[in-house]
């Protein structure tokens, strides 16, 4: 009989620690706002008291947090069974530890910019580096999870190849260690749009560039990719993928009787690949069949063209002028995005679900929409695609932010399939949601 994952991961004391862990998180934001409230009131003591106790907690919770990620990462090494239940226990695993995550890095980049006495300061800048180390070990059980990703075929969605491989270039890079220079030739958006499976895609890269890195030395490896389109008929596009590095490096063991990851996902794809040795250099070519996106009459998302345009008949406005909608469930994560954007936005209206975010819609004017994408009645992604239902018989287009602590692979995808138009995942800095923001008005 095959062991639940969930209890051979985590266990009975991970559960109890992962519900301390939700305690203190809330008891370390609540630390932070009440630091804030007294240095308003100009109560320096009391606020450095209370800040002291808080970077303890948070000095603990980190502690907590990376052990129990290192238990649930080392598990799942040894666990080869049930991988759909294991990828559902760590992306949910992430996303509730992401939650709690945001609020802090948000609220210590709130208190580093509060006029602090040196000491205080100092003692919360120690403070942050904990939490970028709660961030770094959670994007690499993020990756980890990775390995996980079962070949079972999946819903094909409209995406965009070129997007895709950039996406899943800066998630490798999250790792705290990654040792790759990459280069990426293309920069014609519009011949890369197809349908199909962009997590497909995305684990053959990273597990090419694990393998890269595993074979490499201290000096980083130069890594070139580009595509270009082989053949194409009225229902697919074979889509060559060139990867060239500086090194003679074996991408894809073909005499190993269990073939790399990348190699048994590229033949259950269809697909062909070959290798070429230098004496300096490696290059891998791989090819891969997608349904050609002429073939399709519905048009679930915006063409990056079509995009540029919208954005150019746009009226631009100051940040300060701009109506957001912003569609959350939870109130302490509500309250945390509003301390953000009140200073700088005047007009911010909430929702708690994705029905409530369809009505307020069709009776009020938006300039932008930040979308949660798990709430309750109804989800971001489906509520994004009725506006945009609503939107095709109108000349208008809102654009739509997911703010997400999804954050594994193929979530991305899925919010642009669903007509999001960007996407930020938590734990995120105020200043890149700020950017986001400015992208759009």
């Amino acid at each position: 009989m095959i062991k639940d994952p969930g209890k051979t991961i985590i266990g009975e004391a991970g559960r109890s620690a992962l519900k301390r862990i939700t305690m203190w998180s809330y008891a370390a934001l609540t630390g932070l706002i009440t630091g804030i409230i007294l240095i308003i009131a100009d109560t320096p003591f009391f606020a450095g008291v209370i800040l002291i106790i808080t970077a303890a907690i948070g000095i603990l919770l980190t502690k907590k947090i990376i052990y129990l990620l290192n238990n649930a990462r080392n598990s799942l090494r040894e666990i080869s069974a049930s991988n759909e239940k294991m990828d559902n226990l760590i992306s949910d695993f992430s996303h509730k530890i992401r939650e709690p995550l945001n609020n802090v890095v948000i609220i210590t980049d709130m208190l580093m910019e509060s006029g602090l006495q040196k000491k205080q300061k100092e003692l919360l800048e120690t403070f942050m580096a904990s939490t970028n180390n709660m961030v770094t070990t959670v994007n690499e059980l993020t990756m980890q999870s990775a390995d996980n990703i079962t070949l079972e075929p999946r819903k094909y969605i409209r995406f965009n190849i070129l997007s895709t491989i950039q996406n899943t270039i800066e998630l490798y890079n999250l790792k705290d260690k990654a040792n790759i220079e990459f280069e990426l030739n293309n920069t014609n958006y519009n011949d890369c749009e197809c349908f199909g499976d962009p997590i497909i895609l995305k684990q053959i890269l990273l597990d090419i560039f694990n393998t890269i890195e595993n074979h490499s030395s201290e000096r980083g490896t130069r890594v070139a990719i580009s595509l270009q389109n082989e053949k194409e008929s009225l229902n697919e596009i074979l889509i060559g993928f060139r990867i060239e590095i500086d090194k003679v490096i074996v991408l894809i063991n073909e005499k190993e009787i269990n073939r790399s990851l990348a190699a048994r996902m590229i033949s259950g794809s269809r697909g062909t690949y070959n290798q070429e040795f230098g004496v300096s250099y490696t290059v891998l070519n791989f090819r891969l069949p997608f349904t050609n996106i002429i073939n399709d009459i519905k048009t679930h998302t915006v063409s990056p063209t079509i995009g540029e345009l919208m954005q150019k008949e746009r009226v631009h406005k100051e940040l300060k002028d701009i109506k957001i909608l912003l569609v959350e469930d939870n109130l302490i994560n509500q309250k945390i995005t509003l301390l953000t954007l009140q200073p700088l936005v005047h007009s911010i209206d909430t929702a708690s679900n994705g029905k409530e975010a369809l009505d307020k819609f069709g009776t009020s004017s938006f300039d932008i929409i930040l979308m949660d994408i798990q709430m309750p009645v109804m989800s971001g992604l489906l509520a994004a695609e009725k506006i945009r239902a609503l939107e095709s018989s109108t000349s208008t287009h809102i654009p739509i932010i997911a703010i997400t602590a999804n954050a594994m692979l193929g979530d991305r995808e899925k919010c642009i399939s669903a007509g999001i138009d960007d996407y930020i995942s938590k734990p995120f800095q105020p200043s890149a949601l700020i950017e986001k923001i400015k992208k759009y008005i």
